[in-house]
């Protein structure tokens, strides 16, 4: 009997069985070998810079998610009270992509607003999409003000590019009609000032942002450790140097907002002012195709959709099925809760920043509202 059961259940020739054992085997490898990639990719996300960004972007985006569950009728009400209030409005007059004559979109990245988590987006959309990405190399210092030569580089650089071309770079706001070339299709993220000066506080003194500055270049030196230890709200309570924030200063820290749209004049550097709050104002009414906003990131998406669809077509999709994955580990430890108290002594002296980001949240709004979308983002 048992002979026969034999005959039955195992292969006639041993190799036969091997080939099986072998094929079950490398198959049972495979799955225990995904898994583990899976986990150790997300360690390394959370450790580095990028991870970082994912979470605070995710953090921000789940707020506004809650947000929009707690809208009642009233917020329809608003909607049409708003619209009698603008009158009708005309997408093709609030779009600035129609004035672009070649398809080259910069996005001259602020920093701390998304921007990473922007960038990968528009590497994911390169592919289904059918366009190139290029990105700036990492630089040792980063400069965002260019001198003259450097401006023209930088026009010739993206006037090189074969379109359809995106190129992703920190830096001030550049003209290129100066230099008789064609301007690009700009676009660009913002924040809250105050929480985005905040963030860039602990992501310049979370341990892997030095650990992999040091392995880019081995010859920077190690930061003190009692400026790695130093919270934020003592850091304004004490009143040093980093967290004043003057009119009219010169700062190192990016702190200033409204530069990266003021441009490279001199009168666009100086903290708070009244120009650079201005010219920064026209230079996103004029030369911006879309101005997102962090802290309404579904708002942007549809409206990058529907504004820039050569390159952000399916940009909602894409975020939520591929892009957001990398969200889906542990917050970040190095970054504490920051005092109410604290950010509201900061705020008195962010007026124009705060002036800026407001006239930018408007004109995301009007730009979704003369979509007349019947579903909100």
């Amino acid at each position: 009997l048992l002979v026969m059961v034999m005959r039955q259940y195992v292969p006639k020739r041993w190799s036969e069985f091997i080939v099986l054992l072998s094929l079950s085997t490398t198959f049972f490898l495979f799955l225990q070998t995904r898994d583990l990639s899976m986990q150790l990719s997300n360690e390394r996300i959370k450790h580095t810079a990028e991870g970082e960004e994912f979470l605070e972007t995710d953090t921000i985006l789940r707020e506004e998610e809650n947000e929009e569950k707690s809208r009642t009728i009233e917020g329809d009400v608003d909607a049409y009270n708003e619209r009698e209030f603008y009158g009708k409005l005309d997408p093709m007059e609030l779009n600035n992509t129609r004035k672009a004559k070649k398809e080259i979109l910069f996005f001259n990245r602020v920093p701390k607003v998304g921007s990473q988590t922007t960038m990968e987006l528009l590497k994911s959309l390169s592919i289904k999409n059918n366009f190139h990405y290029h990105k700036d190399r990492t630089q040792k210092t980063e400069t965002i003000k260019l001198s003259y030569n450097e401006e023209k580089w930088l026009s010739n650089l993206l006037d090189f590019f074969n379109p359809p071309s995106v190129y992703v770079k920190h830096v001030c706001f550049v003209n290129f009609t100066q230099f008789n070339l064609d301007m690009p299709i700009y676009v660009n993220m913002v924040r809250d000032p105050v929480e985005r000066v905040i963030s860039w506080y602990y992501y310049v003194r979370a341990p892997w942002y030095f650990v992999e500055r040091k392995r880019a270049f081995p010859d920077l030196p190690l930061p003190n450790p009692n400026w790695l230890k130093k919270d934020y709200d003592t850091c304004v309570r004490r009143g040093d140097k980093e967290c004043r924030y003057q009119d009219g200063d010169e700062r190192d820290d990016f702190g200033q907002l409204t530069e990266f749209f003021c441009g490279q004049d001199d009168d666009c550097t100086g903290f708070n002012t009244e120009v650079a709050m201005r010219k920064a104002k026209e230079n996103v009414e004029k030369h911006y195709a879309v101005v997102g906003v962090l802290e309404e990131l579904n708002k942007t998406l549809t409206v990058l959709e529907h504004y820039v669809p050569r390159f952000f077509k399916g940009a909602k999709d894409v975020y939520y099925n591929e892009v957001k994955i990398f969200s889906k580990i542990n917050r970040n430890i190095y970054k504490p809760t920051t005092a109410e108290a604290t950010k509201d002594i900061v705020r008195k002296n962010f007026t124009r920043e705060l002036e800026f980001f407001d006239f930018c949240k408007q004109r995301l709004h009007k730009q979704y509202l003369a979509l007349n979308l019947d579903k909100k983002p």
